[in-house]
């Protein structure tokens, strides 16, 4: 979990720091993490899609550091690091398989477009090798301090606008509303029982689960602390490692709330929609619910 989320870590980085070269970029709609599926059940997931009416840019974003080579006979990426090495899987073949995928799908609503596409090392201290006659890497692999200039080049590849700006600008909603957001059993995925859960209301200021209800508000047992929004928290976490969906017994559960009329309370109040009436309902949560909220996070 701790590699996976470093991995992660990087990744948003490594995404920042393109973003820092592609502010204020003229004539271009910008889409960020957009994820579809190709219809067999598999999904390609894009990091950057640059959109414009004459040409459209996929960018896939790597947050290497080191020292990296990619291997045009196995079509490897391989990073040495302290004298260790270490082998990924080729970027290049990520991005041309992005760029396959995405054409076919644009096809299919009758729009002809160029998609280039670019692998972008955010590190600036990366050094980057590959072999003299390895065509593709040398062409499509650069640091992100370079994207502008690469950018006016294909400009001047493609001066010609292939569709209208209102085309680029529905093509965008269209790709938008197609994305799918990743979805999975994150206890099957690390292959872990729901009893390791560790249950109870956590405190945003010493990360103890020793929140209680008190008076109309959660009161951490330990340090003191208050916190009106403690249980709003603790249900974005059971969506994203349990359920999107949730009873109130299951809500007492997991908060270790002993009354139903205050659990009923609390979930009525934030206005979940739900299913079922009395009883047997159950409340549904979402992603889009809890970014509205904008609630404080932990520390």
């Amino acid at each position: 979990m701790e590699g996976d989320l470093a991995k992660r870590k990087a990744g948003v980085r490594g995404e920042e720091a393109v973003d820092y070269f592609l502010k204020d970029l003229p004539g271009f709609i910008l889409l960020k993490d957009i994820r579809h599926s190709n219809g067999t059940g598999d999904f390609y997931q894009i990091d950057v899609l640059l959109m414009c009416s004459n040409f459209l840019l996929i960018l896939e974003i790597k947050n290497i550091s080191g020292t990296i080579y990619f291997d045009p006979a196995f079509n490897q990426l391989i990073q040495s690091k302290q004298e260790n090495e270490r082998g990924f899987l080729d970027p290049l073949i990520q991005a041309k398989r992005q760029q396959k995928e995405l054409a076919k799908w644009i096809a299919a609503m009758n729009i002809c477009i160029p998609i280039e596409y670019l692998v972008v090392i955010s590190n600036p201290s990366t050094i980057i090798k590959t072999s003299s006659y390895h065509k593709l890497a040398l062409e499509k692999v650069l640091h992100a301090s370079h994207l502008r200039d690469r950018i006016e080049k294909l400009k001047e590849k493609y001066p010609l606008q292939k569709v209208t700006d209102i085309d680029i600008k529905k093509l965008s909603r269209a790709i938008t509303k197609k994305h799918i957001p990743a979805n999975y059993n994150i206890l099957k995925y690390y292959d872990m029982d729901i009893k390791e859960i560790i249950t109870g209301i956590q405190c945003p200021a010493c990360s103890r689960f020793s929140m209680k209800r008190v008076r109309g508000t959660w009161k951490c047992s330990s340090c003191q602390s208050a916190d009106k929004e403690a249980h709003i928290r603790t249900l974005h976490d059971y969506l994203l490692l349990i359920s999107s969906s949730i009873t109130n017994q299951q809500f007492r559960e997991f908060t270790h709330l002993s009354s139903s009329n205050i659990a009923k309370k609390l979930l009525t109040g934030m206005k979940l929609p739900y299913s079922g009436s009395f009883k047997d309902r159950s409340y549904q949560l979402s992603a889009d619910f809890f970014e509205g909220l904008h609630f404080t996070g932990r520390k």
